[in-house]
Formats: structure tokens, C-alpha cells, sequence
């Protein structure tokens, strides 16, 4: 069995996660910039094929319908936001 540390664990939880997910935002707007979109496309290939080799049956019919219903709503609240500053 594998042993932890407590205050390892006790550090990753405590860290600051706003730090964090503004230095991978900062991370991924420069290097769009820098590279264009094939660095997101090849870090999502490597997801994909990570989850794959977890769980060969992913994804699931479900967890697609789940994915969808929140791209829906993302779409919804993107549009509000354009209309709320184009005034329609």
C-alpha cells in the first residue's frame, strides 16, 4: 500500500488555486498566441488517449449527453454575454 505524507497532502489542498488556474490560463493564452491552436489539440489528443486506456468504454452515451447539456448552457451564456454588449 502506498504510504502518504500528511503534510504533502495538507500543502496540495491549502495551495492557492486561484494561483494556480490563472498561471494555466496565462499558460494557454501564450501559447495560442506563440503556436496557434496545435498545442491544444495535441495536449487534448494526449487526454483523450490517457482516458481511453483508463476506461476503453469512455466515453459513454451518458457522459456525451452530459458534455452536450453543458456546452448548451456554456453556448447560452456566451450569447447573453455578446447581446448584453451589443444591446439586442
Amino acid at each position: 500500500m502506498t504510504e502518504f505524507d500528511r503534510d504533502e497532502i495538507l500543502a496540495f489542498v491549502q495551495r492557492d488555486w486561484a494561483a494556480v488556474r490563472s498561471a494555466k490560463e496565462r499558460y494557454w493564452a501564450e501559447s495560442a498566441a506563440a503556436r496557434g491552436f496545435e498545442d491544444g489539440l495535441r495536449a487534448s489528443g494526449a487526454l483523450w488517449l490517457h482516458v481511453r486506456a483508463i476506461d476503453p468504454e469512455w466515453p459513454t452515451a451518458e457522459s456525451r449527453a452530459e458534455d452536450f447539456a453543458h456546452h448548451e448552457h456554456l453556448k447560452r451564456l456566451i450569447d447573453a454575454a455578446r447581446d448584453g454588449f451589443s444591446g439586442r
